[in-house]
């Protein structure tokens, strides 16, 4: 068997068990196999069991000179890492070249969000279709309830039903972890709205959501699509897409109450660390409005 056809063999493996033991989403199965594909490309024809720790560096060191920063390569990392762990316990193998390799650090990025002007613009659609109504609806409920792509996506109708009622919806997230987080009245009248027309794109027997233009589960990219359409005609920005949603949501209800746990937990975050990068982008919105309106916030020229 040739070493592409061995690596396909781990990389279909390692899928599978991702899928089927770990329960990780499709969307973040992909996404790993992207990065594992990257590995590939880079040993150039070399045997998976022959890497060392110098050929993982380097490769680290010519993704890094290629421009990749170090947030993308900590994950590419990570990835490989969990691979040749699986390799080891599956097939053999008898070392992890990747153990004890850190990425170079870069600058942590902020995360980009709308202002709540530009978020209100973003959902208050003028939908008056069957797909128009669908995109409210997804977009109110990113707004609304801070869900991540994979889970909106992974919706069903009839749970959705069940829990209109009571004002929240039930999500499962990373690591097949559920939560339950409020739905606002704005998202309720959205969802509504959307599931009295839902029969006209849906496929008989269809059990998702929300669905696209052939009737099936709607996919990832074209949510991503629709939100990069949408947020042009609305004048929001050409480059809005769900996870902007997302961090609006998180960051309006921050300045909002200023609870951080209650915001890691509707966000579903593992650790309140991860949460806090939103009181950094508070602090930054408090310190537009101080240099904005106090008399003393400016240096005189």
């Amino acid at each position: 068997m040739s070493n592409t056809a061995t690596n396909q063999k781990y990389l279909q493996g390692y899928l599978a068990w991702l899928l089927n033991e770990k329960r990780y989403s499709k969307l973040t199965a992909e996404s790993y196999a992207h990065d594992l594909k990257n590995l590939f490309e880079l040993s150039a024809g070399t045997p998976l069991g022959d890497l060392k720790v110098q050929h993982i560096r380097r490769y680290i060191g010519q993704l890094h000179s290629g421009g990749l920063g170090g947030r993308s390569l900590s994950r590419l990392l990570s990835a490989w890492r969990g691979f040749y762990n699986y390799l080891l316990r599956d097939h053999g193998f008898d070392s992890n070249p990747c153990i004890g390799l850190r990425a170079p650090k870069s600058a942590k990025a902020l995360p980009q969000v709308l202002s709540p002007d530009q978020a209100i613009r973003m959902v208050d659609l003028p939908a008056d279709t069957p797909d128009g109504l669908r995109d409210k609806a997804m977009f109110e409920l990113f707004y609304s309830s801070g869900l991540r792509l994979a889970e909106l996506v992974d919706l069903n109708a009839d749970a959705m039903c069940a829990n209109i009622p009571a004002g929240e919806v039930r999500v499962t997230g990373k690591g097949q972890k559920t939560r339950i987080v409020p739905l606002g009245s704005c998202a309720i009248a959205a969802l509504q709205n959307w599931l009295d027309v839902r029969s006209q794109l849906a496929n008989a027997g269809e059990i998702a959501l929300f669905v696209g233009s052939r009737g099936a589960r709607i996919s990832p990219r074209v949510v991503q699509l629709r939100m990069k359409q949408w947020g042009i005609k609305q004048g929001v920005t050409s480059n809005v897409h769900p996870h902007v949603l997302r961090h609006s949501f998180a960051t309006h209800v921050l300045q909002s109450s200023g609870d951080l746990r209650a915001v890691q937990e509707m966000l579903g975050h593992a650790s309140i660390s991860t949460t806090q990068v939103y009181t950094h982008l508070d602090y930054q919105y408090l310190s537009k409005i101080y240099d904005a309106a106090h008399p003393r916030a400016k240096r005189k020229s």
